[in-house]
C-alpha cells in the first residue's frame, strides 16, 4: 500500500508535469501563430479497459511503450521531435528517457530531424539540450545526470510569458 507521502509526492509530479505541458503547449502555438512550426504533443497510447464512473474516470493502461513527447515540422521542411522532462531538484538523471524514447530519439536524428531534450529545472531554468548530448551525458560530464550548472550553453529563455525555444542560432522571433 502506498503511504500519504508517496501520494502526495505523485500529486505533486503530476501537476509540475501538467504545468511544463502547459508551458510547452504555449510555445508551440507562439511558433504556430508566426507560422514558424507546427508542433504537437504525441498522444499516450492507452486503452480503457473498465467502464467510466460516475465523475467520468475508468481504468486503463498503455498499449506501447511511451514515445517522444512532441513532434512536429519546422518552417522550412525540417522535422523536430523532443522529450520534455521537469524536476525539482538540482540534477537530471539518464534513465528518465525510456529505452523506447531513446530508440525514437535515436531513429530521429539519424534521419536528419532536430532531437532534443527540453528541461526544466524547478520552473526557474530551462534547456534544450540536444539529443546526443543528453543521450551521451556521461561522456560529457563524466556521471549520468546533469546539472542546470553542466548545461548553460543550452539554455533558454523564457520571455514575454513563452519559452523562447526555438530562437538560438540568431533567428528572429517577433515579439507579442
Amino acid at each position: 500500500m502506498r503511504t500519504a507521502k508517496a501520494v502526495m509526492i505523485g500529486r505533486r509530479s503530476r501537476a509540475a508535469g501538467g504545468q511544463w505541458e502547459e508551458m510547452l503547449a504555449a510555445a508551440c502555438t507562439f511558433y504556430h501563430l508566426r507560422g514558424l512550426a507546427e508542433i504537437e504533443k504525441t498522444p499516450e497510447p492507452i486503452k480503457q479497459i473498465g467502464p467510466k464512473d460516475r465523475q467520468g474516470h475508468f481504468t486503463a493502461h498503455y498499449e506501447k511503450k511511451a514515445q517522444p513527447d512532441y513532434k512536429g515540422t519546422l518552417d522550412g521542411g525540417r522535422a523536430i521531435v523532443f522529450e520534455a522532462k521537469h524536476t525539482d531538484s538540482d540534477r537530471m538523471k539518464r534513465e528518465v528517457i525510456s529505452e523506447e524514447q531513446e530508440k525514437r530519439l535515436n531513429s530521429h536524428t539519424a534521419l536528419g530531424a532536430e532531437s532534443f531534450v527540453m528541461v526544466s529545472f524547478a520552473f526557474r531554468r530551462f534547456f534544450k539540450i540536444p539529443w546526443a548530448v543528453f543521450r551521451d551525458m556521461k561522456q560529457h560530464y563524466g556521471r549520468k545526470y546533469i546539472t542546470p550548472e553542466d548545461v548553460t550553453a543550452y539554455e533558454i529563455p523564457f520571455k514575454g510569458g513563452v519559452l523562447r525555444f526555438l530562437e538560438e542560432g540568431g533567428e528572429k522571433v517577433e515579439t507579442l
